[in-house]
Parts: structure tokens; sequence; C-alpha cells
């Protein structure tokens, strides 16, 4: 799954991990649903390889948690879903609308392979960005720092360091200023 190779997500550690992931979800999504000292418990451990200040908005879905890196000050607002089989790296200072969507689980194009296997792709994303509402980012997909992807963007190809991106595919409309500003 890591190494870029084609995986079975029917592979027995996987499903083990995926079922403990999908147990802190439960609990943060249903059981606690507000941001409080219990929820910041759970998302540490769900979130293992992220900074401590990771703000979510319940309900957030992932598929194991562990392969998302954060840097501080992240935060994920309403129905944000990461399909993190691959590592997806998160910057420090960057926001996410309400349902966002990381993708880096992709299917073989093989009508063979696909009934089997799948296969995963990076994500990154640089510091200082926020990705509107709706945003899809697909596999594979790096975003530089201080970039802005537009609400309901699709995002299939990067994008780089200060720029407005919008449309399906999404694409840069214009670089931002030194201050980051439109």
């Amino acid at each position: 799954m890591l190494s870029g190779e084609n995986y079975s997500a029917a592979n027995k550690e996987l499903v083990k991990e995926r079922i403990h992931a999908k147990k802190l979800l439960y609990k943060i999504n249903v059981t606690e649903y507000w941001m409080n000292k219990s929820t910041r418990k759970l998302i540490a451990e769900l979130l293992s390889n992220s900074k401590n200040v990771v703000h979510i908005e319940p309900p957030f879905h992932c598929d194991y948690g562990y392969n998302i890196e954060c840097g501080e000050n992240v935060f994920f607002n309403v129905n944000c879903v990461v399909l993190d089989s691959m590592k997806v790296t998160i910057g420090s200072n960057v926001l996410f609308g309400p349902g966002v969507h990381i993708y880096t689980a992709s299917h073989p194009l093989n009508k063979l392979e696909r009934q089997n296997t799948e296969i995963a792709k990076p994500v990154n994303i640089g510091d200082d960005c926020w990705i509107g509402g709706q945003v899809v980012i697909c596999p594979g997909v790096t975003i530089g720092s201080g970039s802005v992807i537009g609400a309901g963007s699709v995002v299939t190809k990067d994008i780089p360091e200060n720029c407005l991106a919008v449309g399906n595919p999404a694409k840069v409309i214009r670089k931002l200023n030194e201050n980051n500003e439109l």
C-alpha cells in the first residue's frame, strides 16, 4: 500500500487497522460530537502522526488515520473525508471547508486487476492553504503553500504555491500577491 504497489484492501491487517480507526471515528462522530478534552485525545490517537493542534468538526471520516500527517493549526470543517491508504501530508495553518474529500486510494484501469487490488498515491498540501467547501483532491496531487482552492473544485493535477485555482478540473486563475491576497 505505502510502497505504491497494488494491494488488497481485504488484507487482514489492513481490515483490522480500518476497524480500529472506525471505532475511534464512532466516538469522535457520535459519542463526543464536539471538541472537548476527550475528543482531542481521540483525535490524537486517530491522527497519531500529526501535531497536537488539529481541530475536527464532526462528522469526519478516514480509512486509517495514521497516514495523515498534519502540521500545527489544521482545521477540518464538517463532513470531510480523507481516504488515507497512502500518506497525506498537510502543512500548518491549513483550513478545509465543509465536505472536502481527499483521495489517495484509486483502482487499476485494468478490469482484472481492479477485481482484487487497489492502488494509492500520496497527497501533499503545503502551509497556509485554504481548501474551499466540497473540493475533491485526487490521488498524487500536491498543492503548494499559500494556495487557495475554490469551492466545488476537483483538483486532478498539482497546483503551484500562492495561486488561486478553481473549476473541474481545477485550474490556476491567478497568482496571489506577496501577502497571499487576491
